[in-house]
């Protein structure tokens, strides 16, 4: 459980999952129901409230920050655009190969931005944002990529955090980088949000998490015969495509 500093109300409460290695989960639950906090205590950005946090069997707490860190990537929906080149914006997922060209290489190959980091006259080098004579600008969901590829700079990671990662991609596009994705987490562990259930359903376990508490839980078939909140909130949404 986890209590935001003055509130009330806790923003998670009683929440109890477990998920091994090769195994993928997704949540569900509208905004504000606390899938974004129960990311950050995962990485341990916050510590629970009440309760305890385990990998490899031991508390997170007890764990070396640094070592902690280095088995986890994340993107989160609010990534940083930063003023850097391109290259530089790939390294900065693991500052301490920010200068290392061939690692920006092999991550954006992964996070499917090197595409079209190769046609840009400057290639890697190329300066973003506007701060800077020259700087140019991306799109959503090139910048979504490239966020994508700042995880994969963590090539010892073996917890993938993805947090609305494709909001800005079209629907073709996000089944393209959640089709690669699958294919390159191999064994690791992978804990996904997304409002999209096209992606959401081919996760193995899904959390759906209502007011800080977990609603239901299953596969995605076993959720829809239960005809719960997932089943409705995927009807809602499938019939926006019929």
């Amino acid at each position: 459980s986890f209590t935001y500093a003055g509130a009330k109300e806790k923003a998670l409460d009683g929440i109890s999952l477990q998920i091994k290695p090769g195994q993928s989960l997704a949540l569900v639950g509208e905004n504000g129901s606390g899938k974004t906090t129960l990311i950050k205590l995962l990485t341990r950005l916050y510590d629970p409230t009440e309760g305890r946090i385990l990998l490899d069997g031991l508390d997170l707490q007890e764990w070396h920050t640094e070592a902690l860190r280095r088995r986890v990537a994340v993107i989160f929906q609010d990534f940083g655009r930063y003023q850097f080149t391109v290259g530089e914006n790939i390294g900065a997922g693991d500052v301490r190969y920010i200068d290392d060209a061939e690692r920006w290489k092999v991550a954006a190959k992964t996070g499917l931005a090197a595409p079209f980091i190769e046609e840009m006259p400057d290639g890697y080098n190329t300066q973003l944002g506007r701060w800077f004579k020259g700087g140019r600008e991306l799109s959503g969901g090139q910048w979504q990529k490239i966020a994508l590829s700042r995880a994969f700079m963590r090539s010892e990671a073996d917890i993938l955090v993805l947090d609305e990662p494709t909001a800005a991609m079209d629907a073709a596009a996000e089944a393209e980088v959640f089709e690669h994705f699958r294919k390159a987490s191999g064994k690791k562990m992978t804990i996904l949000i997304s409002h999209r259930f096209s992606t959401v359903r081919a996760a193995e376990h899904i959390v759906v998490i209502h007011q800080g508490r977990i609603l239901e839980r299953g596969a995605h078939e076993s959720l829809l015969a239960e005809g719960g909140q997932y089943a409705h909130l995927f009807k809602l949404q499938a019939r926006g495509y019929q």
